[in-house]
């Protein structure tokens, strides 16, 4: 890899699917790179047909062009961070992992993207165990929801032990693990944050938002926490402004279309200007 030592300008590397609807995937990351001030390369991983109701349709790429693509950036430019996103099989799992330790990439922001909002299965069975026994031990920290986090775990989580869940989501060899509360009841969507590296476990509180317009919310908050990282932030303040961002996003949501509409990525982007 490049050094990114070299670059006078934080440089991140989104790996994702293509959000034809531009909520969330490949768009919303490079949205989020930019209103943070985050130059941002990509590689895509599948194209998806959806809209804000339904994916219609998918093709997932080849390992080979995936990894491709992933070395001729990182070869020429170089990054600070990089974040993955909707991968969709387990050859392809294991090419990232495999291109992402290659090239030393340090700041990797996992976000194990399962399920689309309407249900869509986005990851396949079996890649669910490359994520865990590939992807994981190569990442600084990944980010499910709590559904996501019972799935990578095998076994259900209540509230309270999310804490404990994150520390055990490290034990896969991820130096990080954050389990995002939104899918919890109750005025506030609280997420905690376990740090392997320093022991120390963390709580980001926001009230919760009324609002159907919550498409890409998860690849929003994963590209911010890598921006942020890539700008050369301590993980835990990374993760805290990230939860802002996506929290500002949120409330600024879009509706368009008859479904989950998308957040608002450029109005929360005025926050850091």
């Amino acid at each position: 890899m490049a050094d990114p030592a070299n670059l006078r300008y934080p440089v991140a590397l989104t790996i994702a699917g293509s959000d034809s609807g531009g909520g969330a995937g490949i768009q919303a990351d490079l949205k989020t790179f930019t209103v943070l001030g985050v130059y941002g390369m990509s590689a895509l991983t599948a194209v998806t047909v959806q809209n804000t109701v339904e994916v219609r349709d998918a093709q997932v790429f080849e390992p080979q062009f995936v990894a491709g693509q992933i070395d001729a950036v990182l070869e020429d430019m170089g990054c600070h961070a990089a974040k993955t996103g909707m991968l969709g099989t387990a050859e392809v799992v294991a090419s990232v992992a495999d291109r992402l330790a290659t090239h030393g990439v340090r700041n990797v922001v996992v976000d194990p993207v399962m399920l689309a909002k309407s249900g869509d299965r986005l990851l396949a069975e079996d890649a669910q165990r490359a994520v865990v026994e590939e992807l994981l031990p190569v990442a600084r920290i990944v980010t499910p929801n709590l559904p996501e986090a019972e799935t990578l775990l095998e076994r259900e989580i209540a509230p309270d032990e999310m804490a404990e869940a994150a520390r055990a989501l490290c034990e896969f060899g991820v130096d990080a693990a954050i389990i995002k509360g939104g899918h919890l009841g109750g005025g506030e969507a609280v997420d905690v944050l376990y740090d392997a590296q320093s022991g120390e476990s963390y709580r980001y509180r926001a009230p919760r938002i009324d609002t159907k317009n919550t498409h890409g919310t998860g690849c929003t908050f994963s590209a911010a926490i890598a921006a942020f990282l890539a700008r050369g932030w301590r993980l835990e303040r990374a993760v805290g402004w990230a939860k802002r961002f996506v929290t500002e996003a949120i409330r600024r949501g879009l509706p368009l279309g008859e479904g989950h509409g998308p957040t608002d990525h450029i109005g929360a982007g005025r926050l850091f200007r």
